[in-house]
């Protein structure tokens, strides 16, 4: 799951008293899909840790659950058990990919410090000059390719993060014409108020929904009176590290 990049949380029993259906380390797994993995004893207090788990991947928050598996809770789900049982839920992440559609002056410096602080950088452009190797340091992701054409043959996986800083209106245009309706953490586009308008206005009349759109970070960055490239890149950053704690 995690080398997919797909968000689960993992439910362990982690205290037992009396008799429950499972001991103590028992584990289920739970994908966002509702797909699960390994079992912490069945019933209805599995199914409510089921629902919970669900919830915490989405709050990206743990959760510690206590289950009284008396005789009322028995009679109910037809369980015979009369004891006490704790679990914990804890969503499980690996370090976030992040797609940066534009290898220019801030897509450079965005990349070499997303990378430093944790994020899997991966960096696409069409022009071989911009997108290599070298020029990104090692442990960069860089693809030469037409950014369109990638992102046909690439679904982003649902826990990533995608920069859009290409170097023109057209680009932008074309890659945020196939991420804006990604179901992705966070998409971001940079650009004036007036450039994304323009670019969310064509897209209107092209179908994309409007609530694909306001989920778009546009202009991307905090509001940090950044000018250089460098500057733009640490503004980008700290949205990115904000999103990725669930502060926006």
């Amino acid at each position: 799951a995690l080398e997919a990049g797909e968000e689960v949380a993992l439910v362990t029993i982690t205290a037992a008293t009396g008799s429950t259906p499972q001991r103590v380390g028992a584990k289920m797994l739970v994908y966002a899909d509702g797909r699960t993995v390994g079992t912490i004893g069945g019933g209805c207090y599995e199914n409510d840790a089921f629902w919970k788990a669900r919830e915490a991947i989405k709050a990206r928050k743990p959760l510690n659950i206590k289950y009284e598996l008396n005789d009322d809770f028995a009679q109910e789900t037809g369980l015979v058990c009369g004891g006490q049982m704790e679990v914990f839920i804890e969503p499980v992440e690996a370090s976030p990919d992040v797609y940066i559609f534009g290898a220019g002056h801030v897509g450079h410096s965005l990349a070499r410090m997303a990378h430093d602080v944790g994020f899997r950088v991966h960096v696409i452009d069409d022009r071989e000059k911009f997108a290599s190797v070298e020029r990104f340091g090692p442990g960069i992701d860089v693809t030469v390719e037409h950014i369109p054409t990638w992102l046909e043959q690439h679904k982003l996986p649902p826990a990533s993060y995608a920069v859009v800083v290409t170097r023109g209106h057209t680009h932008d245009l074309d890659a945020l014409r196939a991420l804006a309706s990604a179901q992705i953490r966070y998409v971001g586009l940079i650009g004036s108020r007036a450039k994304v308008k323009r670019i969310y206005d064509e897209l209107r009349r092209e179908g994309v929904p409007p609530e694909a759109l306001r989920a778009v970070h546009a202009p991307i960055g905090l509001d940090i009176g950044a000018i250089t490239p460098q500057e733009i890149a640490v503004s980008m950053l700290a949205e990115l590290i904000a999103a990725r704690e669930g502060k926006i």
